[in-house]
């Protein structure tokens, strides 16, 4: 072996040794993409069950469908207060816990029909904003408002459901314009 080859494999040997430490797999990750939120993957899935549950896809598409739930996360994470992100956050993460003290099952595991009632039965329910029950309901407004706005303004709503048209789109004329 020459001297450049073990100079080489040496400094690849010592950049290995200095990265290791940096790399925990001891826990779950937080998505990068979230930085002011700190979401892990699995509050995520939780996310997006909700979304699931708000646009099922019975007649149109399903929100997973059009990546809806990357939509409540990036308009969080971007358009809300530091307040507001830390009820969204303390929403998400205390969810599946809330759903299964209240109802009794973990909302992972429930069918479409009883998912949606407890999302209604929660934003209905009387509470001061400081109780789990008012964060719950702060929680599944913000993403309720927030699966709205994208569904809304997807490209699949803009494009099937509802086509939009530039402005100032067609002209309905009802007079015939005659020569003079």
């Amino acid at each position: 072996m020459d001297r450049r080859t073990a100079m080489r494999q040496l400094a690849i040997l010592t950049g290995g040794v200095i990265a290791i430490p940096s790399c925990n797999f001891s826990e779950e990750s937080l998505l990068q993409a979230y930085q002011n939120l700190k979401i892990t993957a699995s509050q995520k899935a939780t996310l997006t069950k909700i979304t699931n549950t708000i646009f099922p896809g019975t007649t149109l598409i399903k929100a997973e469908e059009i990546q809806l739930q990357d939509f409540v996360l990036v308009m969080c994470n971007d358009c809300l207060r530091e307040e507001q992100q830390e009820i969204f956050v303390k929403g998400l993460r205390g969810w599946e816990t809330f759903v299964q003290e209240n109802f009794g099952e973990a909302f992972s595991k429930m069918e479409q029909d009883s998912a949606a009632d407890a999302i209604r039965q929660t934003m209905t329910m009387e509470a001061t904003p400081e109780s789990e029950a008012g964060i719950m309901a702060r929680f599944l407004a913000f993403t309720k408002q927030f699966s709205l706005q994208g569904y809304l303004n997807s490209e699949y709503f803009m494009t099937e459901v509802k086509p939009y048209e530039l402005v100032p789109a067609r002209f309905f004329g009802s007079k015939k314009i005659e020569k003079a």
